[in-house]
Formats: C-alpha cells, sequence, structure tokens
C-alpha cells in the first residue's frame, strides 16, 4: 500500500496542494482559489481534489500537514476575540504603557494599537511573588472568583492570567488558573507562565494576552478542518506548520497559538534550506510573492535567520520563529493615487475575491497581475494549465483607468505599477540582508511564489545581485517545504543570574526542569525519539538585549561555564565589533529546542513527457525596461530538456508560475528542473 505525506499552504489568494509518494518519489500537485470567507471548505476541497483526479485512495494518506495565515490575519485585523486578563495588583494597564513608546516620533495624532483585553476586562487581585520567586503577599482567591463574575458580564470568551513575576515562580498563576477553570470550564484560559517563561513583564503579558485572544479562533478553525479531513476518510490526525519551521498537533497549537504567525512563509524557508542542501548551494535568501504579500528570509550556510520576538498588530510577541520579513506586495496589490497624485501600489490587496481585473470576478481596480498582463509578462490566455481564464480586455480597462487619472498612456502606468512593487520588495530585501550586516550579493535569490519568477530577476539586478534560482514547482515551494517539516517545540525560562559557578545549582536545577517539560510535549505529540539541543542566552551586566549561544549538553560545569563566557566574548566581538572581557557576563534565559525529525522523501520522480521538438510555444510582444516591447519567446517548463540554456529575452510558463528572463541573461534548466538564471 502507497503511503503519502500532503502539504497544504493557504495563501491570501490561492491555496496550494502537493503530494509526495513515498514509496516512488511521484509528486502531485494541484492549486485553487483561496475560499476566504469558509478556508477550511477551500482546503478540504482541495484535497479531495488532488486526491481524485490521481486515483489516490484516502486511507493512503500517512501525513498530512497545513500552513495558514489564520492567526496573522485574526490579529491583523483587529478580530480577535474579546478576551479578559486577571492581573497583580497595580499592573492592569501594563498593556498599554507598554515601553512608553509612541508609534511614531514626530507624528503625534497616530493611535496607539488597542489590546486585545480593554481595560475594563482587566482586573486586579491582590498577590505578589518577587523577582527572586519569593512569595511577598499571598494570591486572594476571593479576588480571584470576583474578577471571574465580572469577566463572566463582560462576556469575553478567553482570559489570559498575567501576574508579576511568574517567570520564577508560577504557584499564583496556576492556583488561579485552577480556580478559573473550576468556576468557568468552558472558558478559554492561558497563563503567562505558560506561554513565555520568561522576564520583561510588558512582554510576557502582551504575549499570553494575544495568544488567548487566538485560542477561540483558531479551536473553531482547527476543528472545523480537523473533522473534515476525517470526514473526507484520511485516517491520521492532520499536523500544523509553526512560525518555528516544526509542525505540530492541533492540539499543540490550541494551547499556543502565537506559534503560528508565519506558519505558510515557513513551509517557504524550509523548502529552500532543503534545495540548497541538495544543490549544496548554503547561502540563499528566499523571496516567496504570492497574491497578497511578499515573504523574505535570510539563510546563510544552510541555517535560516531566526528571532525571539516580533510585533503582530503593533504588539510584541515572543516565540521563537524564522526571521521572515513580511510586507504587503503580491500580484493582487491594488495600484491607487495619493493625495499629491503619486502613483502608490499595496499593500491593499484584491485578494481571491474579486481578485484582479484580468481573473474576471468582478475586480476592477488595477493590480500587479493586471500591469503584467498589460505589458505581455503573464499569459492573457489563461493560468493554472489552462483551468483558469484571463481576461486581457478587463486588465486593460482596469490600467486604461489609473493611466487617465495619472494623464499617461497605459504602457506608463503599467510599467510605473511594476516599478515601484519591485521597489517596495526591495527593502524588503534589505531589511534582512543589508540592515544586519550581510551583502546581498553573495547571496543567490531563489524565487518562488505564484508572481516571485515574475519578478525576481529585476528585484535581483536592482540589488547588484548576479543569481536566480527558481525551482521546478515555484509556486507550491511553501505547500512542498511542509512535507520536510519536523516536529518541533521550543522551550525557555528566565535565570537571570551571573555566569558563576556559585549559581550552577540554579542554572541545572532549570535545564532538568525544561528537560521535563520538553518530554511531557513529546509525549502529548505521540513522539518517541527527538534530539535535544541546548541554548542560553547572555549579556554582560548591564546590557539590555542577549545573544544566543549554543551548549553541548544539559549539565553545567565550572569548566563548561568558563568555556562558554570565552566563546560569548568571541560571539560578541564578532557581531558587534568589540568585547569587554572585564566585564562580568549574566545568563538572562535558558532554552531547548526539541526535534523529532521526519521520515526524508526520496528524491522527485519528474513525470516522463514527451519532448517537441519545436520548444517555442508561441512568440508575443513583451515589455522591458531597456527595450520597451519586444517580441519574445514563450516556452513549456515541463516540456524544456535537461542542460538547455537560453539567453534573454524569454518567458517560461507553468501551471503555478511564469519566469521572466530579461535580455542578455541566461538561462539554465539544470539535470534536476531547476532553472538558474545568470543576470548582467
Amino acid at each position: 500500500m502507497s503511503k503519502l505525506f500532503v502539504g497544504i499552504d493557504t495563501g491570501g489568494t490561492f491555496t496550494d496542494l502537493v503530494a509526495a509518494d513515498l514509496g516512488n518519489g511521484r509528486h502531485y500537485y494541484h492549486k485553487v482559489p483561496t475560499t476566504t470567507g469558509d478556508p477550511a471548505r477551500g482546503i478540504l476541497d482541495g484535497i479531495a481534489e488532488l486526491l481524485d483526479q490521481n486515483g489516490i485512495a484516502r486511507r493512503d494518506v500517512a501525513f498530512l500537514v497545513l500552513g495558514t495565515t489564520l492567526a496573522t490575519n485574526a490579529v491583523l485585523e483587529g478580530k480577535w476575540a474579546r478576551t479578559g486578563v486577571i492581573t497583580t495588583s497595580g499592573f492592569r494597564d501594563v498593556l498599554e504603557l507598554a515601553r512608553q513608546r509612541r508609534p511614531h516620533y514626530f507624528n503625534l495624532d497616530i493611535p496607539k494599537p488597542m489590546p486585545p483585553a480593554p481595560r475594563d476586562c482587566r482586573l486586579e487581585v491582590n498577590e505578589r511573588v518577587a523577582p527572586d520567586g519569593a512569595v511577598v503577599t499571598p494570591l486572594m482567591e476571593d479576588d480571584v472568583r470576583r474578577a471571574v463574575e465580572v469577566l463572566k458580564t463582560k462576556k469575553v470568551e478567553a482570559v489570559a492570567i498575567c501576574f508579576m513575576h511568574a517567570y520564577a515562580n508560577a504557584d499564583h498563576e496556576e492556583r488561579a488558573r485552577a480556580l478559573v477553570k473550576s468556576l468557568w470550564p468552558e472558558i478559554y484560559l492561558c497563563t503567562s507562565s505558560e506561554v513565555l517563561g520568561e522576564f520583561r513583564e510588558f512582554e510576557r503579558f502582551s504575549t499570553a494576552a494575544v495568544n488567548a485572544s487566538l485560542m477561540p479562533i483558531m479551536d473553531h478553525a482547527l476543528s472545523q478542518f480537523e473533522k473534515g479531513v476525517a470526514a473526507l476518510g484520511i485516517p491520521h490526525t492532520p499536523r500544523v506548520m509553526q512560525s518555528n519551521g516544526g509542525a505540530v498537533s492541533p492540539g499543540a497549537v490550541r494551547k499556543m497559538p502565537v506559534n503560528t504567525f508565519f506558519s505558510g512563509p515557513a513551509g517557504g524557508v524550509i523548502g529552500t534550506v532543503g534545495l540548497g542542501r541538495m544543490l549544496k548551494a548554503p547561502n540563499l535568501i528566499a523571496f516567496d510573492m504570492g497574491g497578497t504579500s511578499t515573504d523574505v528570509c535570510l539563510i546563510r550556510d544552510g541555517e535560516p535567520a531566526k528571532k525571539s520576538e516580533r510585533q503582530m498588530g503593533g504588539f510584541p510577541v515572543r516565540t521563537r520563529t524564522l526571521d521572515i520579513h513580511t510586507i504587503g506586495a503580491g500580484g493582487g496589490s491594488i495600484a491607487w493615487i495619493d493625495a499629491g497624485g503619486l502613483l502608490k501600489v499595496g499593500p491593499q490587496s484584491a485578494g481571491a475575491y474579486p481578485g484582479p481585473a484580468a481573473y474576471g470576478r468582478g475586480g476592477t481596480k488595477a493590480t500587479v497581475t493586471d500591469a503584467n498582463v498589460t505589458l505581455g509578462r503573464l499569459s492573457p490566455k489563461s493560468l493554472l494549465g489552462g483551468r483558469m481564464a484571463m481576461h486581457p480586455d478587463k486588465a486593460h480597462a482596469a490600467i486604461d483607468a489609473l493611466a487617465k487619472s495619472l494623464r499617461v498612456d497605459a504602457v506608463k502606468a503599467a510599467a510605473g505599477v511594476l516599478e515601484i512593487i519591485n521597489v517596495n520588495m526591495m527593502g524588503a530585501v534589505r531589511v534582512i540582508s543589508v540592515e544586519q550586516g550581510e551583502d546581498p550579493r553573495d547571496f543567490t535569490l531563489v524565487a518562488f511564489g505564484g508572481a516571485g519568477p515574475l519578478h525576481a530577476a529585476d528585484v535581483a539586478r536592482n540589488m547588484g545581485m548576479g543569481k536566480v534560482l527558481v525551482p521546478p514547482r515555484p509556486g507550491l515551494l511553501s505547500a512542498i517545504g511542509l512535507l520536510h517539516a519536523d516536529v518541533r517545540g521550543d522551550f525557555s525560562l528566565t535565570r537571570l543570574l551571573r555566569a558563576e559557578s556559585a549559581n550552577l545549582k540554579a542554572f541545572n536545577a532549570g535545564f532538568a526542569d525544561l528537560k521535563q517539560r520538553g518530554i511531557a510535549w513529546l509525549r502529548g505529540e505521540s513522539e518517541q525519539r527527538a534530539k535535544f539541543e541546548w541554548q542560553v542566552d547572555l549579556r554582560y551586566f548591564g546590557q539590555n538585549f542577549e545573544l544566543i549561544m549554543p551548549l553541548a549538553s544539559d549539565r553545567l560545569s565550572a569548566a563548561s561555564l568558563k568555556r562558554l563566557t570565552t566563546a560569548f566574548h568571541r560571539r560578541h566581538k564578532a557581531f558587534y565589533g568589540y568585547d569587554m572581557p572585564a566585564q562580568p557576563v549574566e545568563i538572562v534565559n535558558l532554552r531547548l529546542v526539541v526535534t523529532a525529525a521526519r521520515k526524508a522523501l526520496p528524491a522527485v520522480q519528474k513525470n516522463k513527457k514527451h519532448i517537441n521538438k519545436q520548444l517555442v510555444t508561441e512568440k508575443r510582444r513583451v515589455w522591458f525596461p531597456e527595450t520597451g516591447f519586444v517580441q519574445t519567446p514563450v516556452y513549456e517548463r515541463e516540456q524544456l530538456p535537461p542542460n538547455w540554456r537560453a539567453t534573454g529575452p524569454a518567458i517560461i510558463e507553468q501551471m503555478d508560475a511564469t519566469t521572466v528572463v530579461p535580455p542578455k541573461a541566461t538561462v539554465h534548466n539544470d539535470a534536476l528542473g531547476y532553472l538558474h538564471l545568470t543576470l548582467v
């Protein structure tokens, strides 16, 4: 009996699906428009279509993983659940006081973001724990009971319990949790110590409150998804991609929905890491341009950059994530004119419905897709292998209306749209490269997403990058990457002590605590074997930022502690250009990464197709910045033979994406089906 892995990446415009047969390496691909009103329905329909079209039995699916932007969209759109907070007396306003920084230094009229828990739903109780974990004021349980009664009248759907210094001693939070659950069994509930066992009260309170606000939303969506998968006849519980690049059970996501903010884009980064390993190309920049947004991530020496904190909806969320930078730039990004008469593009998007005008679903505003159709860069006939008809007349009408408002011709208007969206995406690449001290010219741009290969050459060339790599299925790489995701959990706790031998007992006790948490989590994921990786956050005494350093084991000795601090001095100098060997070093947080490796997929077996002697399917007029319109050969990618080479201009079309090769650039189709563009 065959065993298949299925990956699903739900974007703002399209939902991508891929199935891999573990027996013979065959891959099956499918792409459907996202049903924004009911995402679960569109996903389930897509799964059924993928399996039925290829004659695959539902019982043969052994692993199914979903990448979703549901949590991200809920926060950005302010559609989180009404949330309550129970906190230490005197600290109900931590979420609004924040770090006392304005969103913009020079504009006093920009409102601060609204927290997920309004002020009248943030209630105080008498209790206090000191930074060392000592109890200063015992928990007054009657205060908790009164808070529950008030929150019931406020009709909140979720509650976060956030007490001062709970990272050092979580007893009060756990007692309050048990009390709230006994009085209100149906409420969605989390504590700050379980969500983020680290110091810095604002970040911990913020992360816990955002997490609570997403629990009802994710629970409802995942319940619908799980029931639908079971109804299809798939015998295994699906998995969900996390921001850290690991896939976990829906149960883990229900407890910690903040871990899914970059669920979908993480699949693309993991897929990029995989292809880099296979092609022995360790330094890459993942460039994922879809219908709504563009996601970029830098990969050096085969390791994607990571972060421990991200801003979501104006609030810090501290959770381990891949360092993916996202901007509102996609094929559906809408072109508009500001009050000064200047052309702008995005971040508003036409989405899947009504979509770009060229899709013929009712959209009338000019988008990046319409500009590409007008300039001949995108097929005026059909997309998705002929399953989706295009309407070039409607695209031209939308661009003509924009051009009239700008008082220029349609070609200049369309070219302006492309130039602006490319500049916006160049800015995103700079954020993860130049602003991090990396030279983008040392990297290859990996173009994927439905629109990535359309724009990658222009973005790379303008950044001074000489190489672009386009994988065989660029529009589906995020879904393919999901199939390679391991089961992964990240755990941390604060031990804010100097890196001295006198504190070894406290450090090792913390590692033992983390190990128990990791083992319990692994058991909940139904995994037996896993790799445990240990890390610590260090800083010089008096600093307010840390560097993460690896450890060989979960036991520190006087000798290993000395080696650790010596390595920290070297790392600090490498990162910041100086070190301070005479300054005391602090260990701030202890960290554990638990990874259960997924079974490796076999090499992709290319479907054998007849190679036409005539490779050029047509010639059409295509616009390029350096030439204007020029007759350009159009190739069908599936027909390109191994080691085929050509010099641009050229257009290479396939079911899930279109690759633009500019004039004088060369393109090479290697034996594995990867396109290598060399720019001049």
